[in-house]
């Protein structure tokens, strides 16, 4: 006979139910483990190293950092709960920088937090969550979910303004039905009542505002820290193949830019 479900959607009581949490070191993944504990749930918090730091990362509002392991660490101490860290940098390096550096080569603008969900967290810490034998991985996404017939499904988060679902658009019906997100329902300013309620390090912590390995949103010098010959001088032409202009290199535009081309409209035209 089938228990009653719990509050993640599983026939399992709480204290039977193995949950595996995705600790980035910020106020949103603590809160969640956080909550995971104090419902009886058995937690492990699993933090992501994903990349090297350099100073001006440490300096800037990103996720992921040093720092963040450290205060990952901390939470976790807090709340009595196993916590691992795993060495990513290389997976990171391969599945999202590369990825990055590839696209602005191409006038693209990629969007890498699509895809580090796709590649490192929804795959890879999916792989490690089955490999320790949890009943789910929980994150802090602010997405809205509900479990219906044992199928996860995936919905706007209440605050739409810290809505992420957007992020996690091509999230596998496999991954989503293991997949939990308590914070879907939930306003930020609610979650930062429970952080401190919870005398958590991170309850005043600022969001993190710049893609992690990009230092104060400089895009170009990491691309030509990975590429060094990108940076190269080129024409600019319009529709008939006339020279209007010389860009300083391709990667500092994408494709329908007009800011910073130094070229006037009707010479454009």
């Amino acid at each position: 006979m089938n228990l009653e479900l719990n509050s993640i959607g599983i026939d399992k009581k709480p204290s039977d139910t193995k949950v595996i949490v995705a600790m980035s070191g910020g106020v949103d993944s603590s809160t969640v483990a956080g909550l995971m504990k104090m419902q009886g749930y058995n937690v492990t918090g699993i933090t992501l190293k994903l990349y090297n730091d350099s100073k001006e990362v440490v300096k800037s509002k990103v996720c992921c950092s040093g720092q963040d392991v450290i205060d990952a660490k901390r939470v976790a101490h807090k709340l009595d709960i196993d916590h691992k860290i795993l060495y990513y940098q290389d997976k990171f390096k391969q599945g999202v920088i590369d990825n990055f550096v590839e696209s602005y080569l191409k006038g693209e603008t990629p969007i890498p937090c699509v895809q580090c969900n796709q590649t490192v967290k929804f795959k890879d810490l999916y792989e490690v969550a089955k490999d320790l034998n949890a009943d789910a991985l929980i994150t802090g996404h602010y997405v809205k979910n509900i479990t219906i017939n044992e199928k996860n499904n995936m919905y706007r988060a209440v605050d739409e303004n810290r809505d992420q679902s957007y992020f996690l658009f091509n999230t596998t019906r496999e991954q989503l039905n293991y997949l939990r997100f308590p914070l879907g329902g939930m306003l930020k300013n609610e979650t930062r009542e429970i952080a401190k309620k919870l005398n958590l390090n991170v309850a005043d912590k600022p969001d993190s505002q710049d893609i992690c390995f990009v230092p104060n949103g400089d895009y170009s010098s990491v691309i030509k820290k990975f590429k060094p010959d990108s940076l190269k001088k080129g024409n600019i032409k319009n529709l008939n193949g006339e020279v209007i202009g010389v860009h300083d290199g391709i990667i500092n535009f994408t494709i329908g830019q007009r800011k910073g081309i130094k070229v006037a409209d009707k010479e454009a035209l």
